[in-house]
């Protein structure tokens, strides 16, 4: 049994949008993350949050530090920032060529206490590596990326080539049978989504759910995984929502 497996394994994760998660969701996917005052009310009232409402959220957003007040209107924060990135990332992940290396990051940092190692695991399970045992993270060295340079205060970092199979140490560190049949019930669901906030919060569920595609090698995936059509999915909800956004923006 994988050691990586989400708390919400195999569950549609298809919570209602307060309205504070219908603007994030707007937010996070609109670039540059920034739109003004007069814009939010005639979106949101399109997802069934009104004008009072917004109003509270984005006072209590702004107060907990998600949104910056601007000269025209609201944009993320820096912490939310890093969040979209993340999630420009989950969406269109950037891959190189693969060659059998594993990147591999040994935690040896001692006498930290229960928050700091939760911190450090979500943060290593958010660089999409997988805890082999206690201590010991790694994946496929084929993302276009850097890890961390402050990530070496507490782990070592190696490069490896493991004795076992790729393809069982793969199906070993990450759930991905879990992971396929619920990409496959999520597109089952959208295509039967039809009100515009029904399809927000579907969309908001298949975002959180690419965040834990580990995004492996084709070559160590089962066969007819769903990830690249899952994300071709949200993309084409992307193009979409941006559309509503400057149609609306235009008619206000």
């Amino acid at each position: 049994m994988p050691r990586n497996v989400p708390a919400r394994s195999g569950a549609l994760d298809l919570r209602p949008l307060s309205a504070r998660s219908v603007v994030l969701s707007l937010l996070l996917g609109t670039h540059p993350p920034e739109l003004a005052a007069r814009e939010l009310v005639p979106l949101v009232e399109g997802f069934g949050v009104g004008g009072s409402t917004l109003r509270a959220a984005l006072s209590r957003m702004v107060a907990a530090g998600d949104l910056r007040r601007t000269g025209a209107g609201y944009r993320l924060n820096d912490r939310l920032l890093d969040r979209q990135r993340r999630q420009d990332d989950a969406v269109r992940p950037r891959t190189c060529g693969w060659d059998g290396d594993w990147e591999m990051a040994v935690v040896t940092a001692s006498g930290r206490g229960p928050a700091e190692r939760a911190d450090l695991r979500t943060r290593l399970t958010g660089l999409r590596l997988a805890e082999l045992r206690e201590g010991v993270w790694l994946r496929p060295a084929n993302l276009a990326r850097e890890l961390p340079a402050d990530l070496g205060e507490v782990a070592q970092r190696y490069t490896a080539r493991p004795e076992r199979p790729a393809r069982e140490l793969a199906a070993s560190l990450w759930p991905l049978d879990t992971w396929s049949g619920t990409a496959r019930d999520l597109l089952a669901h959208i295509a039967g989504a039809d009100r515009p906030a029904d399809r927000l919060t579907a969309y908001a569920a298949v975002v959180r759910h690419l965040l834990a595609d580990p995004v492996l090698p084709p070559r160590l995936l089962p066969a007819d995984w769903p990830g690249d059509e899952l994300r071709a999915a949200y993309t084409a909800y992307q193009r979409e929502l941006t559309g509503a956004v400057r149609a609306r923006v235009r008619g206000t």
